[in-house]
């Protein structure tokens, strides 16, 4: 089994931060996004993964050749972004009919996946039910197999909805769907979409079921990464030293390279490599690498990498290389 991961996307709502870094590159609990993601891929004993690359895809192919040497990576890149079934269908050539883990490189996924990697059916779409279905693709069920799916319905009401986790089997009757709508042109919200060509695989007899998600956790906008990094942190306890002069309240993920002082760190904190924070008191903030922060009471903020910060302000949202001064 491969993987396939999309990671094409410009990451508009994470600008500024997105301006120089790609939006699977952005730091969480002290590891990008897509280190999370492939960590949980190792878990499951796959050692191959397509990944869909685009906007700043130099910057993948570099991240994930260096942190998992122990992976083989093939890279299919989206030239026009045209949707996600369009980024997927990208990964044919390298995948052809191999059975395949689709997992959106931008959520963090929390769940046991190990049942559905094993199905025999067709596939399996990983799901959670939600009170407001609008923004997503939901499933309707007869049984135990999918009948129907439907991308961004206009109703409100709890309603199981496809979270960015699929199982994949027949992946060449994937493809040839992926194929149909780009021939037939059906989009949804103007784009070719991975839940269209689902219901075309239902719709030539295909059996789809789906599995539970415990928790999703978005990474596309400032207050949603900071929820993901604080869920996280949670979870897994962070990391840091003792530090002079300095009171560090968990949980707290503080880079061993980075240097303290004077301050006051957490709850809710990621320091990354180099980053300086001197005379500050920061809570649920992310400061990346090589940033500086001076003399701050800061919360519900990201520094991007080299920003300097320096005042007395409160919420920030710094991309990198900048510079800022608040008297």
């Amino acid at each position: 089994m491969k993987a396939i991961l999309p990671v094409a996307g410009v990451g508009t709502r994470l600008k500024p931060h997105t301006h120089t870094t790609a939006k699977a590159l952005i730091n969480v609990a002290g590891k990008p996004i897509l280190g999370h993601i492939l960590d949980e891929i190792r878990k499951l004993k796959i050692k191959e993964a397509v990944l869909i690359i685009g906007y700043l895809g130099d910057q993948i192919r570099e991240y994930v050749t260096k942190a998992y040497p122990d992976m083989k990576f093939q890279f299919a890149e989206q030239k026009e972004r045209r949707g996600l079934g369009h980024a997927i269908l990208q990964a044919e050539p390298f995948v052809k009919d191999e059975p395949c883990l689709i997992i959106y490189g931008d959520t963090i996924f929390i769940g046991d996946f190990s049942q559905a990697i094993h199905s025999k059916h067709d596939g399996s779409i990983g799901v959670k039910v939600v009170d407001d279905p609008r923004r997503f693709g939901v499933v309707e069920l007869k049984g135990e197999f999918i009948t129907k799916l439907v991308e961004k319905p206009d109703y409100i009401r709890p309603t199981p909805v496809i979270v960015g986790v699929n199982v994949i089997n027949n992946s060449k009757l994937m493809f040839q769907c992926l194929r149909e709508l780009i021939t037939r042109d059906i989009k949804t919200k103007g784009e070719y979409q991975l839940t269209d060509a689902f219901q075309l695989m239902v719709g030539s007899g295909a059996k789809l079921t789906t599995f539970p998600v415990e928790g999703w956790y978005d990474c596309g906008a400032r207050e949603t990464i900071l929820e993901t990094n604080k869920f996280l942190l949670f979870r897994d306890g962070g990391h840091s030293k003792r530090r002079e002069e300095t009171v560090i309240v968990p949980p707290v993920f503080i880079h061993d390279s980075a240097k303290i002082a004077h301050s006051v760190i957490g709850p809710y904190v990621t320091i990354d490599k180099d980053a300086v924070v001197v005379s500050s008191v920061v809570k649920n903030s992310i400061i990346n690498a090589n940033a500086e922060v001076q003399c701050l009471m800061m919360t519900d903020s990201i520094i991007g990498p080299f920003a300097k910060v320096k005042g007395e302000l409160t919420i920030l949202n710094v991309g990198d290389s900048s510079e800022v001064e608040v008297r």
